[in-house]
């Protein structure tokens, strides 16, 4: 049986157009419906010479068939939105990775968007990514107007929360799983670490806090661990990070204020610990001499800058994945009641929270990982 060879002229197409589904029905000398069953896999409902020559075509036009339109057709896109309140910030980095190696796994594809903080744009993600038909949604919150959030969920969504829960845990269409880190006893353990190393004089720097559940977990963890702690003295200073001397302002005035013993600072974020670590350089201040410091997040710099940061660690990785489980598991028919994933932190000791008074070269080579019972 002879087969028809596509000419290099009936492949032609047009100086930068892409083949589509209806140049391949010309080449092969098919209609649409023949192509679209052997892009379908149904390759036994067509003669052997048809399938090859439509298989010749495809080659010889160099057409890649649209997976978002054949999964649409199917019903099915095997697509997940991620929204994130800031892309910049090292944690929303670190759990995506995390998460888009399970996707990866289970055979789905991770789109990720950047909210910037803002409640409107937030609102127009999620309505653009409804319109690209994705079957599950992972959101970590906007901080701005969370009293609106619950509005702008799209009702019968799959959807977990990461990090930042909605007011109440609600929205309209039910609960959601949430997933996340132990803010309070995190904060606790950095609290304990500081006072048992001689530090008394205490500030949780940390971004505006209203709206945003995680910043207040950590705010109210840090007021009632201090209650047990009749010898340290503690403030909570709010820093807008998007005001360039915001920082500066405030570390100055925390140090300049009269102080009952040695001082040091818990910064309540990734981003919170890199700016005061700028600004402690430009002061020419030292750690822990001048100022102890305790960060959120394990950074990959943490270790790097002079003595080296004590930091609280979170499992981002483990994060992420935990979070497209859940999903997944919605997604596949589970039907049990919300539930929250939470994990807890690991305070990694570096000499930048050195006990008060250690002989320099002590403070230079102390290291070591402590995780609060």
């Amino acid at each position: 049986m002879s087969r028809r060879i596509p000419t290099p002229s009936r492949a032609v197409l047009p100086l930068g157009r892409a083949a589509n589904i209806t140049d391949v029905a010309r080449v092969a000398g098919v209609s649409k419906a023949t192509v679209s069953r052997f892009l379908s896999g149904k390759t036994q409902l067509l003669s052997e010479a048809t399938w090859k020559g439509i298989q010749e075509a495809v080659e010889a036009l160099g057409y890649q068939p649209s997976q978002i339109a054949r999964s649409l057709k199917g019903g099915q896109t095997r697509l997940i939105g991620m929204v994130v309140a800031d892309v910049e910030n090292p944690y929303s980095m670190a759990v995506l990775r995390g998460a888009e190696a399970e996707c990866h796994r289970a055979g789905y594809l991770l789109a990720l968007c950047n909210s910037g903080g803002s409640h409107d744009k937030e609102r127009e993600l999620l309505a653009g990514l409804r319109a690209y038909r994705i079957e599950g949604l992972i959101l970590n919150c906007s901080g701005e107007e969370a009293e609106h959030a619950a509005g702008t969920i799209p009702k019968g969504l799959p959807l977990v929360l990461l990090d930042r829960r909605l007011p109440n845990g609600k929205a309209e269409g039910g609960d959601f799983d949430f997933v996340g880190l132990d803010n309070s006893e995190a904060t606790a353990t950095a609290v304990h670490h500081l006072a048992g190393n001689g530090f008394s004089e205490i500030a949780l720097i940390i971004e505006p806090v209203s709206g945003v559940s995680v910043r207040s977990e950590r705010v109210t963890g840090f007021h009632a661990t201090l209650k047990g702690l009749p010898s340290c003295h503690g403030q909570v200073i709010e820093v807008d990070l998007r005001h360039p001397g915001a920082m500066g302002e405030a570390l100055s005035a925390f140090l300049a204020a009269p102080a009952r013993g040695p001082r040091a600072v818990i910064a309540g974020s990734g981003l919170v610990t890199l700016r005061l670590a700028q600004h402690l350089q430009v002061m020419g201040l030292s750690m822990p001499r001048d100022v102890g410091l305790v960060g959120f997040d394990e950074l990959e710099w943490s270790s790097l800058v002079s003595p080296g940061i004590t930091t609280i660690s979170q499992p981002t990785h483990e994060i992420g994945v935990s979070a497209v489980r859940n999903l997944l598991a919605r997604l596949g028919g589970e039907e049990s009641p919300p539930h929250n994933t939470i994990f807890p932190g690991n305070l990694i000791v570096r000499a930048s929270s050195a006990p008060v008074g250690a002989p320099v070269d002590m403070q230079k080579t102390r290291s070591g990982r402590l995780t609060k019972a």
